[in-house]
C-alpha cells in the first residue's frame, strides 16, 4: 500500500470514532447503551445485523472457497438470507414484543436464574474464541500490507512489516474505544459506513476485474467443470438444508441478533429488520464474491485465502486498495463491536444491576457497562495475540463449542411459542447433543483403535469423509428430535416460566411506543459526503477516473440520504 491507501485508512478510523463521539453524548442509561433506547430505524438494525455476520473470515475463508470451488460459496452464504427471512416470518417480533431490555432477561423469566448463567458463560466463551480467530484473521491480513522501514517496536524483523501482536491490539483497541463511548448506537451506525464503504468496494472490483481477465466469455472458458454448480466440494444439499437450519436458530435466537430486534421501537419494525436482512444476503452474495471467482482466472495457483486481497491489489488505484483494507477491517470490527456490547449489556443488566446493586443510578449503571466493555476488549485481544501460541488448538475449541449452538440457541426460539417447556429441556437438549456430536466427530471419525472391528471401521471411514454432514446431524436433527420427545411428555404442563413471559409481554403492550430517530440518517449523508469528497481529491492527485467515478457515486448517496433527513425531520416537526 502507498500513502494515499494510509490517508484512506486513517480518514476511515477518524470517521468511526467521531460517530462514536457523538452517539457516547447520548447514552444516559442501560437501554440506551445496550438497545439504543429502542429508537433504531428498521433499516438501520437489518443492515447492522446483515454486517454482524461478516469478519475478516468472510474475505479469507468464503473467498477461499469461492476461489477453489465456485458459485458452492454464494449458495452457501445465500442460506442466510433464507434463514433470515424465516426468522422474519415466525421470530423477530416475539422477541420484541416481550418487552425485555437483553435476551438474558428472556432466559431468566423463561428457564430460571441457572439457565442464565449457563448460556452466559458457555455463548461467551464460543463468540468470543471465534471473535478473536477473526481479528488475528484480519492482522495476518493488514500485516501483509503494511511494511515498517524504520526500526522501532511496531515493526516485525523477521517480514519487516507491522508485527502481528502490534496489530491484533491496535486493531482491536480501535473497536473497543468505539464501542465503550457510543454504545450500542454506536455500533449500528458504524455497521451502516461499513456496509456503504464495503459494497462501494466491492462494485467497483468487479467490472475493473472483469476488464483484466478480458471478459465474462473468458472468465466462463478458464473456469473448471463444476465452477457453477450450485452444489460441489462435500458442499451438498444436506448440508444446505441443514446450514439454513443452525443459522435459523442463530440469527433468531443468538445475542447479537436479538439485541438488534429489541432495538427499534415495535414488533413490526422488528420484522422488517429480519427481512431486510435476508433479502441483503439472497442479493449481495455473488456481489462480493466475485472477486476471488474472478482471480481464479488470472491465477489459478494462488494460495486460496489470499485471493481476495490479491484480487484488490491486481485492479484497485491508490487510496481504493486503502478502502478495500478498511472494509475488511469494517467487516471484523462489526462482528467484534456487536459481541463486546451485548455481553458487556448481560454482565451489567443481568448480573451487576440486577443482582448485584439493583438500585444503582442510571449514570453508574453506563459507567458500568463501559468498564465491561473493556474488560472484555481486553481478553478478546489476549486472546487474538495468543492464538499463534495455541498452535490450531483453537480450531479444537470453536469445533466443540459450535457442536452446542444447535442445542443451546433451539430451546431459546422453542421457548417463545410452547407453554410446556421447562428449564430441563435446555440442559437434556445441550448435554445429550454435545455427546453425541462429540462422539461423532472426535470418537469415532478419528478413531484408529476402531480398525479392527469390521462394521465400526467402516462407520468411521463414513463419518470421516463426511464430517459436514455429521456437524448438520449433531446440530440440528440431533436436538430437534429432543425437544420434540420433551414437548410430547409434558403435554399437559404450562410452565411457570410461560406466565412470567405472558406477564413481561402484557405490560410492554400497555407501554407507550417509541420513535425512530432521524440522527442515522443525518450521519450517514454527512459521513458518506466527507468520503466523496476525499476520493474527489485523491482521483484530482492521481488523475484516474475511477476514482472520479466512485467520488461522484459518493455525493449521489449522501445527496439522496440528506434528501431523506430533510423529509423525517420535517415529518417529525409536524
Amino acid at each position: 500500500m502507498g500513502g494515499l491507501d494510509y490517508i484512506v485508512i486513517l480518514f476511515y478510523i477518524c470517521t468511526i470514532f467521531v460517530v462514536g463521539g457523538i452517539y457516547g453524548t447520548k447514552v444516559k442509561n442501560k437501554n440506551d447503551m445496550f438497545v439504543a433506547g429502542g429508537h433504531a430505524p428498521w433499516w438501520v438494525s437489518g443492515v447492522s445485523g446483515f454486517m454482524t455476520m461478516f469478519s475478516a473470515g468472510t474475505f479469507v475463508v468464503w473467498g477461499g472457497i469461492a476461489y477453489k470451488h465456485g458459485l458452492v460459496a454464494v449458495s452457501i452464504n445465500m442460506c442466510y438470507g433464507i434463514a433470515a427471512l424465516l426468522v422474519g416470518y415466525f421470530v423477530a417480533g416475539h422477541w420484541r414484543k416481550l418487552g425485555i431490555s437483553t435476551p438474558a432477561e428472556y432466559l431468566q423469566l423463561r428457564f430460571g436464574k441457572k439457565a442464565i448463567h449457563f448460556y452466559t458463560w458457555t455463548m461467551m466463551l464460543y463468540r468470543m474464541g471465534g471473535t478473536a480467530v477473526a481479528l488475528y484473521s484480519l492482522a495476518v491480513v493488514v500485516t501483509a500490507l503494511i511494511p515498517i522501514e524504520s526500526q522501532i517496536f511496531l515493526r516485525d524483523v523477521a517480514t519487516g512489516n507491522l508485527s502481528l501482536t502490534w496489530a491484533v491490539v491496535i486493531l482491536g483497541t480501535i473497536v473497543v474505544i468505539y464501542t465503550m463511548a457510543g454504545g450500542l448506537w454506536a455500533v449500528l451506525m458504524t455497521d451502516v459506513l461499513q456496509f456503504i464503504v464495503l459494497n462501494l468496494a466491492v462494485i467497483f472490483i468487479v467490472p475493473l476485474m472483469f476488464m483484466e481477465i478480458g471478459g465474462i466469455g473468458e472468465f466462463i472458458a478458464s473456469a473448471p467443470d463444476d465452477f457453477f454448480l450450485p452444489t460441489s466440494g462435500g458442499f451438498t444439499w444436506f448440508f444446505l438444508g441443514g446450514w439454513v437450519a443452525i443459522h435459523f436458530f442463530m440469527i433468531g435466537a443468538e445475542w447479537a441478533f436479538v439485541q438488534r430486534y429489541l432495538s427499534v421501537p415495535d414488533e413490526t419494525e422488528a420484522k422488517k429488520s429480519a427481512y431486510l436482512f435476508g433479502i441483503l444476503y439472497l442479493v449481495s452474495p455473488l456481489l462480493w464474491l466475485l472477486p476471488p471467482l474472478l482471480y481464479r482466472g488470472i491465477d489459478p495457483n494462488a494460495n486460496p485465502e489470499e485471493a481476495y486481497i490479491l484480487a484488490s491489489r491486481t485492479v484497485l488505484p491508490p487510496g481504493m486498495l486503502g478502502l478495500m483494507v478498511a472494509a475488511m477491517f469494517s467487516a471484523t470490527a462489526s462482528l467484534m463491536s456487536s459481541q463486546l456490547n451485548v455481553f458487556a449489556g448481560v454482565l451489567t443488566s443481568d448480573f451487576y444491576n440486577n443482582l448485584l446493586h439493583p438500585r444503582a443510578s442510571d449514570k453508574h449503571i453506563v459507567r458500568v457497562g463501559r468498564i465491561m466493555t473493556v474488560v472484555l476488549g481486553a481478553a478478546l485481544i489476549l486472546i487474538g495475540v495468543s492464538v499463534p501460541a495455541m498452535g490450531g488448538a483453537e480450531a479444537v475449541i470453536l469445533s466443540i463449542t459450535s457442536l452446542l449452538v444447535g442445542p443451546l440457541l433451539l430451546p431459546s426460539i422453542w421457548g417463545l411459542f410452547s407453554k410446556r417447556l421447562t428449564a430441563s429441556a435446555i440442559w437434556l437438549t445441550a448435554l445429550i447433543s454435545f455427546a453425541i456430536g462429540f462422539l461423532l466427530k472426535f470418537g469415532f471419525a478419528n478413531g484408529a483403535w476402531l480398525a479392527d472391528i469390521g462394521a465400526l471401521a467402516g462407520f468411521a471411514d463414513f463419518l470421516a469423509a463426511n464430517t459436514k454432514s455429521v456437524d448438520i446431524f449433531s446440530g440440528v436433527v440431533v436436538p430437534l428430535l429432543i425437544i420434540l420427545i420433551v414437548q410430547w411428555r409434558t403435554k399437559d404442563q404450562v410452565s411457570q416460566g410461560w406466565k412470567n413471559v405472558q406477564q413481561k409481554t402484557a405490560e410492554y403492550e400497555k407501554a407507550p411506543k417509541g420513535r425512530p430517530s432521524s440522527l442515522p440518517v443525518r450521519i450517514i449523508a454527512w459521513t458518506i459526503g466527507s468520503y466523496a469528497v476525499l476520493m474527489l481529491a485523491l482521483g484530482i492527485i492521481n488523475r484516474n477516473t475511477v476514482l472520479y467515478i466512485f467520488a461522484f457515486v459518493l455525493f449521489v448517496i449522501a445527496a439522496l440520504a440528506g434528501w431523506a433527513a430533510f423529509h423525517l425531520v420535517k415529518k417529525s416537526a409536524v
